[in-house]
């Protein structure tokens, strides 16, 4: 089941069980409470206002940081980058090296080791009786002086083997060294790119860092740009509810006047209320808000409902809760169509009711009415989002 809809409507009622008393001078006085408290909410949204820009500023001075920040972090990727790359080619060009130094040993230790071989061969040949032919040759010598000469010529044969061995032998340490050497250099070729690689990657990281926190920063300047619009948005709204409410309160006052003016022409306060009278029930519906502070649906901040609402369907007739004067009949800015009606004075205080939100007012300014007469009927004008009295 649908609930009717409801929108913001006064009866103010004065001195009763269920009422509020209201005649043109206690409406002054309700206007102005209520202008007076329209002023502080004013107040307040121009404060939050000024806040979300001094907030809006900071964050303004503070995104161009955080973007130098993340280029300069981009920067350091970069040059990272081309460190690593420096690096590389280094460690390839000392593995080129290495790689050179590292044949020529392999080769000297293959010469070294085939010189050996032959060294052992003639060694063993020339002490072992391997070679006959070379031997006999020494010892068939003509004289003692030829014998000394093929001796010593065997002899240097051996020595120069020797000396090639030798030789060799150098060469292969050599080779050695350079290999060493450029083992070395490749390692530290290679500890340069891990290092470099290590650099990068906390370099990338630092920029991804940089550019998220610029991001971010981004963002919140967004989020608060528009809590700026928000709140400029709230600050006008009230600034126009506020000079709403000051033109009513010129306006009450005006009426006051005219209402002062007419009851002392008249010579008395007009009608009295007996003691113990009630008011009729002014519309068939139900108590939908009561009168006090609450969260106002339509302005969509907490301030004084000057009244109590009564849900009904749209078109409902509206009757005269008393007997007496209509002191006021028009439309009255966030109350829409307005009916106020004086009933005189009850216990020694003047007591009016006032009928707001009506889709048809349907008594005049200055008319008399009796208890139960209609006066208007329901609807949702003014500052209103539903059907209600």
């Amino acid at each position: 089941m649908r609930a009717r809809p409801l929108l913001l409507i006064l009866l103010v009622l004065a001195n009763l069980a269920w009422t509020q008393p209201a005649d043109p001078r206690e409406d002054k006085k309700r206007i102005d409470a209520e202008l007076a408290q329209t002023g502080a909410l004013l107040e307040t949204a121009s404060a939050e206002a000024q806040h979300a820009l001094t907030r809006l500023a900071e964050l303004n001075q503070a995104l161009p940081v955080a973007r130098q920040r993340a280029a300069e972090a981009r920067g350091a990727v970069a040059a990272a980058e081309n460190q690593a790359a420096a690096s590389q080619r280094q460690a390839e060009a000392a593995q080129a090296v290495w790689q050179t130094a590292s044949h020529r040993y392999d080769v000297a230790a293959d010469r070294v080791n085939e010189g050996r071989v032959r060294l052992g061969r003639f060694v063993a040949v020339t002490y072992q009786g391997g070679d006959i032919a070379e031997f006999n040759a020494i010892v068939g010598s003509a004289g003692p002086a030829e014998f000394m000469m093929r001796a010593e010529y065997a002899r240097k044969i051996a020595e120069h083997k020797k000396e090639a061995v030798d030789g060799l032998v150098g060469a292969l340490w050599d080779a050695k060294h350079v290999s060493n050497e450029t083992g070395m250099a490749k390692r530290a070729a290679d500890a340069a790119v891990a290092a470099a690689k290590a650099a990068l990657i906390e370099a990338a990281q630092a920029r991804d860092e940089a550019e998220h926190s610029a991001r971010d920063l981004a963002d919140l300047v967004s989020r608060q740009q528009a809590a700026v619009a928000g709140a400029e948005s709230h600050r006008s709204d009230m600034l126009e509810r506020y000079e709403e409410v000051k033109r009513e309160s010129e306006r009450i006052a005006a009426e006051l006047r005219a209402w002062e003016a007419a009851q002392a022409q008249a010579g008395h306060p007009g009608p009295v209320l007996q003691p113990g009278a009630r008011l009729l029930m002014p519309v068939r519906g139900w108590k939908s808000s009561d009168f006090g502070q609450r969260y106002d649906p339509y302005y969509h901040v907490w301030q004084l409902h000057a009244g109590m609402d009564i849900a009904a369907g749209g078109g409902e007739p509206i009757y005269a809760a008393a007997d007496g004067n209509v002191a006021s009949a028009g439309w009255r800015g966030g109350y829409g169509n307005y009916t106020c009606l004086s009933h005189g004075s009850y216990q020694g205080r003047s007591m009016s009711t006032c009928y707001a939100h009506q889709s048809r007012i349907l008594v005049n300014y200055g008319q008399w009415v009796s208890r139960g007469q209609l006066i208007g009927r329901v609807g949702t004008t003014g500052a209103s989002t539903g059907n209600h009295l």
